[in-house]
Protein backbone atom coordinates (compact mmCIF):
# COMPACT_ATOMS: atom_id res chain seq x y z
CA UNK A 1 0.00 0.00 0.00
CA UNK A 2 1.19 3.55 -0.83
CA UNK A 3 2.22 5.35 2.37
CA UNK A 4 0.04 8.51 2.96
CA UNK A 5 2.15 11.90 2.89
CA UNK A 6 1.06 14.51 5.22
CA UNK A 7 -0.41 17.76 3.31
CA UNK A 8 2.18 19.92 4.91
CA UNK A 9 5.28 17.94 3.68
CA UNK A 10 6.78 19.17 0.92
CA UNK A 11 6.11 17.53 -2.99
CA UNK A 12 8.05 18.38 -6.61
CA UNK A 13 4.79 19.37 -8.46
CA UNK A 14 6.86 21.40 -10.92
CA UNK A 15 7.32 21.06 -14.67
CA UNK A 16 10.87 20.43 -13.59
CA UNK A 17 10.10 18.00 -11.51
CA UNK A 18 10.76 14.07 -12.81
CA UNK A 19 7.57 13.04 -14.92
CA UNK A 20 9.17 9.96 -16.92
CA UNK A 21 7.38 6.92 -15.26
CA UNK A 22 4.43 5.37 -15.58
CA UNK A 23 2.16 4.81 -12.01
CA UNK A 24 1.04 1.40 -12.07
CA UNK A 25 0.07 -0.96 -8.95
CA UNK A 26 0.94 2.13 -6.64
CA UNK A 27 4.31 2.21 -8.00
CA UNK A 28 6.56 4.25 -10.78
CA UNK A 29 7.86 2.40 -13.58
CA UNK A 30 9.81 3.07 -17.30
CA UNK A 31 6.99 1.87 -19.77
CA UNK A 32 7.14 -1.28 -21.62
CA UNK A 33 8.57 0.38 -24.93
CA UNK A 34 11.38 2.28 -22.37
CA UNK A 35 10.63 5.38 -24.76
CA UNK A 36 9.99 8.99 -24.07
CA UNK A 37 7.57 11.56 -25.61
CA UNK A 38 8.47 15.13 -25.14
CA UNK A 39 6.20 18.04 -23.84
CA UNK A 40 5.78 21.06 -25.04
CA UNK A 41 5.25 24.73 -23.81
CA UNK A 42 2.51 25.72 -26.45
CA UNK A 43 3.25 29.53 -25.89
CA UNK A 44 6.83 28.82 -26.30
CA UNK A 45 7.17 25.50 -28.63
CA UNK A 46 10.00 24.39 -26.18
CA UNK A 47 10.21 21.34 -24.64
CA UNK A 48 9.58 21.18 -20.87
CA UNK A 49 9.55 17.45 -19.51
CA UNK A 50 9.66 14.18 -20.82
CA UNK A 51 7.06 11.47 -19.87
CA UNK A 52 6.75 7.89 -20.88
CA UNK A 53 5.49 6.32 -24.05
CA UNK A 54 3.34 3.81 -22.90
CA UNK A 55 1.65 1.41 -25.01
CA UNK A 56 -0.59 -1.49 -25.47
CA UNK A 57 1.38 -3.85 -22.32
CA UNK A 58 1.28 -1.05 -20.08
CA UNK A 59 -2.36 -0.38 -20.29
CA UNK A 60 -2.50 -4.08 -20.18
CA UNK A 61 -0.69 -4.35 -16.68
CA UNK A 62 -2.53 -1.09 -15.58
CA UNK A 63 -5.84 -3.13 -16.20
CA UNK A 64 -4.37 -6.42 -14.49
CA UNK A 65 -3.55 -4.35 -11.07
CA UNK A 66 -6.78 -2.31 -10.92
CA UNK A 67 -8.96 -5.54 -11.35
CA UNK A 68 -6.58 -7.20 -8.47
CA UNK A 69 -7.23 -4.06 -6.13
CA UNK A 70 -11.03 -3.59 -7.02
CA UNK A 71 -12.40 -5.75 -4.42
CA UNK A 72 -10.65 -5.09 -1.55
CA UNK A 73 -11.13 -1.43 -2.30
CA UNK A 74 -14.68 -2.00 -2.44
CA UNK A 75 -14.59 -3.69 1.16
CA UNK A 76 -12.60 -0.80 2.14
CA UNK A 77 -15.36 1.28 4.59
CA UNK A 78 -16.92 4.33 3.31
CA UNK A 79 -15.23 6.82 5.45
CA UNK A 80 -11.46 5.37 4.54
CA UNK A 81 -12.49 6.33 0.53
CA UNK A 82 -13.53 9.35 1.50
CA UNK A 83 -10.86 10.24 3.67
CA UNK A 84 -8.31 9.20 0.73
CA UNK A 85 -10.57 11.62 -1.25
CA UNK A 86 -10.56 14.23 0.98
CA UNK A 87 -7.15 14.21 1.35
CA UNK A 88 -6.44 14.94 -2.50
CA UNK A 89 -8.89 17.88 -2.41
CA UNK A 90 -6.34 19.27 0.48
CA UNK A 91 -3.55 18.58 -1.54
CA UNK A 92 -4.85 20.64 -4.70
CA UNK A 93 -5.47 23.39 -2.44
CA UNK A 94 -1.76 23.37 -0.41
CA UNK A 95 -0.23 23.36 -4.21
CA UNK A 96 -2.29 25.91 -6.05
CA UNK A 97 0.06 27.57 -7.15
CA UNK A 98 2.36 25.03 -8.33
CA UNK A 99 -0.71 23.25 -10.35
CA UNK A 100 -1.44 26.64 -11.66
CA UNK A 101 2.02 26.74 -13.16
CA UNK A 102 1.62 23.56 -15.02
CA UNK A 103 -1.65 24.03 -16.05
CA UNK A 104 0.00 28.01 -18.10
CA UNK A 105 2.81 25.74 -19.15
CA UNK A 106 1.84 22.42 -20.64
CA UNK A 107 -2.02 23.29 -22.10
CA UNK A 108 -1.61 27.03 -22.11
CA UNK A 109 -3.94 28.02 -18.98
CA UNK A 110 -4.25 31.63 -18.48
CA UNK A 111 -5.26 32.86 -14.96
CA UNK A 112 -8.75 32.98 -15.73
CA UNK A 113 -8.68 29.66 -16.83
CA UNK A 114 -6.46 28.25 -13.64
CA UNK A 115 -8.83 29.86 -11.32
CA UNK A 116 -11.90 27.98 -12.75
CA UNK A 117 -10.37 24.72 -13.54
CA UNK A 118 -8.59 24.65 -10.29
CA UNK A 119 -11.26 25.50 -8.28
CA UNK A 120 -13.33 23.85 -9.92
CA UNK A 121 -10.94 20.57 -9.51
CA UNK A 122 -11.56 21.33 -5.44
CA UNK A 123 -15.29 21.48 -5.45
CA UNK A 124 -14.99 18.38 -7.30
CA UNK A 125 -12.75 16.43 -5.52
CA UNK A 126 -14.81 17.71 -2.07
CA UNK A 127 -18.61 16.39 -3.73
CA UNK A 128 -17.06 12.90 -4.54
CA UNK A 129 -15.59 12.33 -1.78
CA UNK A 130 -19.34 12.23 -0.45
CA UNK A 131 -19.97 9.49 -2.82
CA UNK A 132 -18.76 7.15 -0.40
CA UNK A 133 -21.80 7.50 1.55
CA UNK A 134 -24.39 8.18 -0.69
CA UNK A 135 -24.67 4.38 -2.62
CA UNK A 136 -27.97 4.06 -1.09
CA UNK A 137 -29.74 0.91 -1.50
CA UNK A 138 -33.86 0.20 -0.55
CA UNK A 139 -36.29 -2.35 0.62
CA UNK A 140 -38.82 -2.95 -1.48
CA UNK A 141 -42.17 -4.95 -0.65
CA UNK A 142 -42.83 -8.32 -2.19
CA UNK A 143 -45.66 -9.85 -3.24
CA UNK A 144 -44.79 -13.44 -1.87
CA UNK A 145 -45.44 -13.81 1.63
CA UNK A 146 -42.53 -13.49 3.83
CA UNK A 147 -40.09 -12.41 1.18
CA UNK A 148 -37.93 -9.32 1.85
CA UNK A 149 -36.66 -7.68 -1.55
CA UNK A 150 -33.47 -5.66 -1.23
CA UNK A 151 -31.95 -3.45 -3.62
CA UNK A 152 -28.24 -2.42 -3.30
CA UNK A 153 -25.80 -0.23 -4.88
CA UNK A 154 -22.23 -1.24 -5.79
CA UNK A 155 -19.36 -0.11 -7.73
CA UNK A 156 -19.05 -1.63 -11.43
CA UNK A 157 -15.58 -2.76 -10.82
CA UNK A 158 -12.62 -1.13 -13.01
CA UNK A 159 -13.26 2.54 -14.56
CA UNK A 160 -11.16 2.99 -17.81
CA UNK A 161 -10.75 7.00 -18.01
CA UNK A 162 -9.85 8.62 -21.34
CA UNK A 163 -9.65 12.41 -20.49
CA UNK A 164 -8.97 15.51 -23.20
CA UNK A 165 -6.36 18.04 -23.32
CA UNK A 166 -8.41 21.03 -23.11
CA UNK A 167 -9.18 21.34 -19.57
CA UNK A 168 -7.14 18.28 -18.36
CA UNK A 169 -6.97 18.51 -14.79
CA UNK A 170 -10.82 18.89 -13.67
CA UNK A 171 -11.86 16.65 -16.59
CA UNK A 172 -9.44 13.66 -15.32
CA UNK A 173 -10.27 14.35 -11.89
CA UNK A 174 -14.41 14.53 -12.32
CA UNK A 175 -14.20 11.19 -13.15
CA UNK A 176 -11.36 9.64 -11.46
CA UNK A 177 -12.31 11.09 -7.91
CA UNK A 178 -16.54 10.05 -8.02
CA UNK A 179 -15.36 6.35 -9.42
CA UNK A 180 -12.29 5.58 -6.69
CA UNK A 181 -14.69 7.08 -3.86
CA UNK A 182 -17.57 5.10 -5.02
CA UNK A 183 -15.04 1.94 -4.61
CA UNK A 184 -14.05 1.40 -8.22
CA UNK A 185 -10.48 1.15 -9.30
CA UNK A 186 -9.16 3.45 -12.04
CA UNK A 187 -6.85 3.18 -16.03
CA UNK A 188 -6.48 6.82 -16.59
CA UNK A 189 -5.44 7.72 -20.38
CA UNK A 190 -4.59 11.12 -20.32
CA UNK A 191 -4.65 13.10 -23.17
CA UNK A 192 -1.19 13.36 -25.38
CA UNK A 193 -0.68 16.73 -25.09
CA UNK A 194 -1.56 17.22 -21.74
CA UNK A 195 0.13 13.97 -19.93
CA UNK A 196 1.17 15.67 -16.85
CA UNK A 197 -2.00 17.59 -15.64
CA UNK A 198 -4.30 15.37 -17.29
CA UNK A 199 -2.59 12.38 -15.55
CA UNK A 200 0.60 12.00 -13.84
CA UNK A 201 0.19 15.13 -11.50
CA UNK A 202 -3.19 13.22 -10.72
CA UNK A 203 -1.10 10.34 -9.79
CA UNK A 204 1.05 11.76 -7.96
CA UNK A 205 -1.82 13.40 -5.55
CA UNK A 206 -3.58 10.20 -4.77
CA UNK A 207 -0.42 8.55 -3.93
CA UNK A 208 0.28 11.63 -1.74
CA UNK A 209 -2.81 10.62 0.00
CA UNK A 210 -2.57 7.28 0.80
CA UNK A 211 -4.48 5.70 -1.62
CA UNK A 212 -3.87 1.43 -1.86
CA UNK A 213 -1.67 0.07 -4.69
CA UNK A 214 -3.84 -0.68 -7.63
CA UNK A 215 -6.57 1.59 -7.09
CA UNK A 216 -5.80 4.19 -9.56
CA UNK A 217 -3.15 3.70 -12.34
CA UNK A 218 -2.22 5.96 -15.17
CA UNK A 219 -0.95 5.47 -18.23
CA UNK A 220 0.47 8.00 -20.64
CA UNK A 221 0.72 7.35 -24.45
CA UNK A 222 -0.46 7.88 -28.63
CA UNK A 223 -4.44 7.63 -28.40
CA UNK A 224 -3.64 4.96 -31.40
CA UNK A 225 -1.66 2.21 -28.51
CA UNK A 226 -2.36 3.07 -25.03
CA UNK A 227 -6.07 5.21 -25.63
CA UNK A 228 -7.34 2.94 -27.95
CA UNK A 229 -6.52 -0.49 -26.01
CA UNK A 230 -7.68 1.22 -22.88
CA UNK A 231 -11.07 1.46 -24.29
CA UNK A 232 -11.16 -1.61 -25.51
CA UNK A 233 -9.55 -3.67 -22.46
CA UNK A 234 -11.95 -6.30 -21.77
CA UNK A 235 -11.27 -5.22 -17.67
CA UNK A 236 -12.70 -2.31 -17.73
CA UNK A 237 -16.43 -1.80 -16.79
CA UNK A 238 -17.14 1.54 -17.91
CA UNK A 239 -15.50 3.68 -20.23
CA UNK A 240 -15.57 7.41 -19.13
CA UNK A 241 -14.16 9.57 -22.33
CA UNK A 242 -14.39 13.33 -23.08
CA UNK A 243 -13.38 14.06 -26.53
CA UNK A 244 -14.17 14.79 -30.00
CA UNK A 245 -17.83 12.82 -31.27
CA UNK A 246 -15.76 11.49 -33.87
CA UNK A 247 -13.38 9.73 -31.94
CA UNK A 248 -16.02 9.32 -29.11
CA UNK A 249 -18.06 6.52 -31.83
CA UNK A 250 -14.70 4.42 -32.19
CA UNK A 251 -14.16 4.46 -28.18
CA UNK A 252 -17.56 3.40 -27.77
CA UNK A 253 -17.79 0.71 -30.04
CA UNK A 254 -14.42 -0.58 -28.48
CA UNK A 255 -16.45 -0.08 -25.18
CA UNK A 256 -19.52 -1.99 -25.98
CA UNK A 257 -18.04 -4.66 -27.78
CA UNK A 258 -17.30 -6.16 -24.58
CA UNK A 259 -20.32 -4.99 -22.65
CA UNK A 260 -18.51 -2.09 -21.12
CA UNK A 261 -20.75 0.89 -20.33
CA UNK A 262 -19.51 3.66 -22.20
CA UNK A 263 -20.15 7.30 -20.65
CA UNK A 264 -19.62 9.87 -23.61
CA UNK A 265 -18.97 13.59 -23.09
CA UNK A 266 -18.50 14.98 -26.94
CA UNK A 267 -18.77 18.01 -29.13
CA UNK A 268 -21.09 21.17 -29.32
CA UNK A 269 -22.29 23.24 -31.34
CA UNK A 270 -23.76 25.79 -28.45
CA UNK A 271 -25.63 28.68 -30.00
CA UNK A 272 -26.12 31.91 -27.87
CA UNK A 273 -29.76 33.51 -28.10
CA UNK A 274 -30.36 36.93 -27.49
CA UNK A 275 -33.93 38.57 -28.07
CA UNK A 276 -34.83 41.63 -29.00
CA UNK A 277 -35.06 42.87 -25.43
CA UNK A 278 -32.42 41.84 -24.10
CA UNK A 279 -29.87 43.65 -22.01
CA UNK A 280 -27.57 44.31 -24.42
CA UNK A 281 -24.50 45.29 -21.76
CA UNK A 282 -25.17 41.45 -19.74
CA UNK A 283 -25.74 39.89 -23.27
CA UNK A 284 -22.26 40.71 -24.58
CA UNK A 285 -20.39 40.41 -21.23
CA UNK A 286 -21.97 36.88 -21.43
CA UNK A 287 -20.81 36.33 -24.89
CA UNK A 288 -17.54 37.54 -24.48
CA UNK A 289 -16.66 35.27 -21.88
CA UNK A 290 -18.24 32.30 -23.46
CA UNK A 291 -16.86 32.84 -27.15
CA UNK A 292 -13.06 33.73 -25.49
CA UNK A 293 -12.64 31.70 -22.20
CA UNK A 294 -9.73 29.11 -22.76
CA UNK A 295 -9.40 30.23 -26.26
CA UNK A 296 -12.72 28.95 -27.00
CA UNK A 297 -10.99 25.14 -26.62
CA UNK A 298 -14.20 24.01 -24.67
CA UNK A 299 -16.94 21.40 -25.90
CA UNK A 300 -19.58 24.08 -23.71
CA UNK A 301 -18.29 26.96 -25.57
CA UNK A 302 -20.25 29.35 -27.75
CA UNK A 303 -20.09 28.42 -31.33
CA UNK A 304 -22.55 30.35 -32.38
CA UNK A 305 -24.31 34.08 -31.53
CA UNK A 306 -27.76 34.14 -33.25
CA UNK A 307 -28.99 37.61 -32.65
CA UNK A 308 -31.99 39.23 -33.31
CA UNK A 309 -32.32 41.26 -36.34
CA UNK A 310 -33.03 44.87 -34.63
CA UNK A 311 -29.82 44.69 -31.95
CA UNK A 312 -27.55 42.60 -34.15
CA UNK A 313 -25.59 45.53 -35.82
CA UNK A 314 -24.96 47.18 -32.26
CA UNK A 315 -24.60 43.59 -30.72
CA UNK A 316 -21.85 42.88 -33.55
CA UNK A 317 -20.34 46.25 -32.89
CA UNK A 318 -20.09 45.65 -29.29
CA UNK A 319 -18.71 42.13 -29.37
CA UNK A 320 -16.44 43.20 -32.09
CA UNK A 321 -14.94 46.01 -29.63
CA UNK A 322 -14.53 43.85 -26.88
CA UNK A 323 -12.84 40.93 -28.38
CA UNK A 324 -10.33 43.39 -30.14
CA UNK A 325 -8.97 44.80 -26.39
CA UNK A 326 -8.62 41.19 -25.08
CA UNK A 327 -5.03 40.82 -23.94
CA UNK A 328 -2.75 38.08 -25.62
CA UNK A 329 0.34 36.15 -24.65
CA UNK A 330 2.01 33.71 -22.03
CA UNK A 331 -0.47 32.66 -19.83
CA UNK A 332 2.26 33.04 -17.02
CA UNK A 333 1.33 36.80 -17.43
CA UNK A 334 -1.41 38.02 -14.88
CA UNK A 335 -2.95 40.26 -17.29
CA UNK A 336 -3.27 37.66 -20.25
CA UNK A 337 -6.81 36.30 -21.56
CA UNK A 338 -6.19 35.21 -24.54
CA UNK A 339 -3.21 32.32 -24.52
CA UNK A 340 -2.07 29.89 -27.24
CA UNK A 341 -3.83 27.51 -29.19
CA UNK A 342 -2.70 23.74 -28.00
CA UNK A 343 -1.08 23.28 -31.25
CA UNK A 344 -0.74 23.36 -35.05
CA UNK A 345 -3.36 20.79 -36.52
CA UNK A 346 -6.03 22.63 -34.25
CA UNK A 347 -5.07 26.45 -35.41
CA UNK A 348 -4.96 25.05 -39.34
CA UNK A 349 -8.31 23.86 -38.78
CA UNK A 350 -9.91 26.84 -37.25
CA UNK A 351 -8.54 29.63 -38.77
CA UNK A 352 -9.71 27.12 -42.29
CA UNK A 353 -12.65 27.48 -40.85
CA UNK A 354 -12.51 31.37 -41.05
CA UNK A 355 -11.09 31.80 -44.51
CA UNK A 356 -13.73 29.72 -45.95
CA UNK A 357 -16.50 31.29 -44.02
CA UNK A 358 -15.06 34.63 -45.25
CA UNK A 359 -15.11 33.10 -49.22
CA UNK A 360 -18.78 32.08 -48.38
CA UNK A 361 -19.49 35.91 -47.80
CA UNK A 362 -19.14 36.63 -44.12
CA UNK A 363 -17.56 39.98 -43.01
CA UNK A 364 -14.24 39.86 -41.02
CA UNK A 365 -14.76 42.37 -37.98
CA UNK A 366 -11.93 41.74 -36.07
CA UNK A 367 -9.23 39.36 -35.53
CA UNK A 368 -8.74 36.43 -38.08
CA UNK A 369 -5.15 36.18 -37.89
CA UNK A 370 -2.59 34.35 -36.16
CA UNK A 371 1.22 34.82 -34.25
CA UNK A 372 2.73 31.22 -33.80
CA UNK A 373 -0.07 29.64 -31.91
CA UNK A 374 -1.71 32.64 -30.60
CA UNK A 375 -5.07 33.19 -32.68
CA UNK A 376 -6.31 36.56 -32.41
CA UNK A 377 -10.13 36.86 -31.05
CA UNK A 378 -12.54 37.00 -34.29
CA UNK A 379 -15.79 37.70 -34.86
CA UNK A 380 -18.10 37.17 -38.18
CA UNK A 381 -20.84 39.16 -39.17
CA UNK A 382 -23.48 38.38 -42.14
CA UNK A 383 -23.02 34.49 -41.16
CA UNK A 384 -25.45 32.21 -41.71
CA UNK A 385 -26.14 29.41 -40.08
CA UNK A 386 -24.82 27.13 -42.83
CA UNK A 387 -21.61 28.80 -43.26
CA UNK A 388 -18.32 26.87 -42.32
CA UNK A 389 -17.47 28.29 -38.74
CA UNK A 390 -21.20 28.17 -37.54
CA UNK A 391 -22.04 24.46 -38.75
CA UNK A 392 -18.79 22.99 -37.52
CA UNK A 393 -17.12 23.34 -34.09
CA UNK A 394 -14.51 25.31 -34.93
CA UNK A 395 -13.09 25.00 -30.91
CA UNK A 396 -11.35 28.15 -31.56
CA UNK A 397 -11.53 31.97 -30.06
CA UNK A 398 -14.12 32.65 -33.06
CA UNK A 399 -17.69 34.28 -32.92
CA UNK A 400 -19.79 34.03 -35.94
CA UNK A 401 -23.01 35.80 -35.34
CA UNK A 402 -26.01 35.05 -37.35
CA UNK A 403 -29.08 36.92 -37.48
CA UNK A 404 -32.89 35.81 -37.37
CA UNK A 405 -35.78 37.44 -37.30
CA UNK A 406 -38.29 35.54 -34.54
CA UNK A 407 -38.01 33.20 -31.94
CA UNK A 408 -39.64 30.51 -34.14
CA UNK A 409 -36.47 30.94 -36.10
CA UNK A 410 -34.22 31.32 -33.16
CA UNK A 411 -35.35 28.15 -32.27
CA UNK A 412 -34.67 26.36 -35.62
CA UNK A 413 -31.25 27.83 -36.25
CA UNK A 414 -30.04 26.55 -32.63
CA UNK A 415 -31.87 23.10 -33.13
CA UNK A 416 -30.04 22.88 -36.85
CA UNK A 417 -27.10 20.85 -35.83
CA UNK A 418 -26.24 17.24 -35.01
CA UNK A 419 -24.87 18.63 -31.33
CA UNK A 420 -26.82 18.99 -28.58
CA UNK A 421 -24.67 19.96 -25.62
CA UNK A 422 -25.68 23.74 -24.32
CA UNK A 423 -27.10 26.48 -24.90
CA UNK A 424 -28.34 29.86 -23.54
CA UNK A 425 -31.00 32.73 -24.09
CA UNK A 426 -31.02 36.21 -23.66
CA UNK A 427 -34.37 38.60 -22.66
CA UNK A 428 -35.93 40.90 -20.61
CA UNK A 429 -38.67 38.30 -19.90
CA UNK A 430 -37.83 35.77 -18.57
CA UNK A 431 -40.52 33.56 -19.20
CA UNK A 432 -40.33 33.93 -22.64
CA UNK A 433 -36.29 33.68 -22.59
CA UNK A 434 -37.85 29.84 -20.87
CA UNK A 435 -39.96 29.27 -23.18
CA UNK A 436 -37.88 29.47 -26.01
CA UNK A 437 -34.89 27.91 -24.04
CA UNK A 438 -37.56 24.56 -23.28
CA UNK A 439 -37.73 24.28 -27.02
CA UNK A 440 -33.42 24.13 -27.75
CA UNK A 441 -32.41 20.31 -28.21
CA UNK A 442 -29.57 20.43 -25.37
CA UNK A 443 -29.22 18.86 -22.60
CA UNK A 444 -27.79 22.07 -20.71
CA UNK A 445 -29.21 25.76 -20.89
CA UNK A 446 -28.67 28.68 -19.37
CA UNK A 447 -31.22 31.84 -19.32
CA UNK A 448 -29.37 35.12 -18.97
CA UNK A 449 -26.18 33.27 -18.75
CA UNK A 450 -23.59 31.97 -21.28
CA UNK A 451 -23.01 28.14 -22.21
CA UNK A 452 -20.19 27.49 -19.85
CA UNK A 453 -21.15 27.14 -16.82
CA UNK A 454 -20.39 23.45 -14.27
CA UNK A 455 -21.25 22.90 -11.36
CA UNK A 456 -20.66 19.62 -9.46
CA UNK A 457 -23.80 18.88 -8.36
CA UNK A 458 -26.29 18.80 -11.25
CA UNK A 459 -26.04 16.70 -14.51
CA UNK A 460 -23.77 17.39 -17.61
CA UNK A 461 -23.98 15.82 -20.61
CA UNK A 462 -25.76 16.38 -24.07
CA UNK A 463 -28.44 15.11 -26.24
CA UNK A 464 -27.57 14.04 -30.06
CA UNK A 465 -24.39 13.36 -31.38
CA UNK A 466 -22.58 15.61 -28.08
CA UNK A 467 -22.58 12.09 -25.99
CA UNK A 468 -24.47 9.55 -23.81
CA UNK A 469 -24.99 9.29 -20.03
CA UNK A 470 -24.13 12.11 -17.26
CA UNK A 471 -21.70 13.72 -14.98
CA UNK A 472 -21.84 15.10 -11.84
CA UNK A 473 -24.05 14.50 -8.76
CA UNK A 474 -26.47 11.73 -8.76
CA UNK A 475 -25.79 10.84 -12.17
CA UNK A 476 -22.09 9.80 -12.36
CA UNK A 477 -23.66 7.64 -9.51
CA UNK A 478 -25.53 5.78 -12.04
CA UNK A 479 -22.59 5.25 -14.38
CA UNK A 480 -20.42 4.32 -11.94
CA UNK A 481 -22.42 2.00 -9.67
CA UNK A 482 -25.17 -0.86 -10.65
CA UNK A 483 -27.78 -2.33 -8.63
CA UNK A 484 -28.34 -6.05 -7.05
CA UNK A 485 -31.53 -7.28 -6.16
CA UNK A 486 -31.31 -9.75 -3.53
CA UNK A 487 -34.34 -11.44 -1.91
CA UNK A 488 -34.48 -12.93 1.65
CA UNK A 489 -37.51 -15.33 2.17
CA UNK A 490 -38.47 -15.11 5.87
CA UNK A 491 -40.59 -17.75 6.09
CA UNK A 492 -41.74 -21.11 4.15
CA UNK A 493 -42.75 -20.54 1.27
CA UNK A 494 -45.85 -22.67 -0.59
CA UNK A 495 -44.57 -23.71 -4.23
CA UNK A 496 -47.73 -24.89 -6.83
CA UNK A 497 -45.49 -28.05 -7.18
Amino acid sequence: MSQQTSTTGEADLSIDADWSELYIDGEWRAAESGELSDVENPATREVVAEVPKGGEADVDAAYEAAAAAQEEWANTTPDERARVVRTVAQLLEEYEDEICDLLAIESGGTKPRQAIEHGGAVTFVHDAASFAFRMSGRHNQSKIPGKENIVQREPVGTVGVISPWNVPMKLSIRAVAPAIATGNTVVLKPAGETPITGGLLIAKLFDMAGLPDGVLNVVTGPGSTAGDRTAAHPESDVIAFTGSTEVGRLVGQNAVDHFALPALELGGNNPHVVLEDADLDDAVDAGVFGSFWNQGQVCISINRHLVHESIYDEYAERLAERAAELPIGDPLDDDVVIGPIINEAQRDEMLEYVEQTIEEGATLETGGDHDGLFVEPTVLTDVTNDMTAACNEHFGPIAPIVPFSSDEEAIELANTSEYGLAGSVHSADRGRARDVADQIEVGMMHVNDQTVNVEPHVPFGGKKDSGMGRYNGDWILEEFTEVKWTSVQRESRDYPF
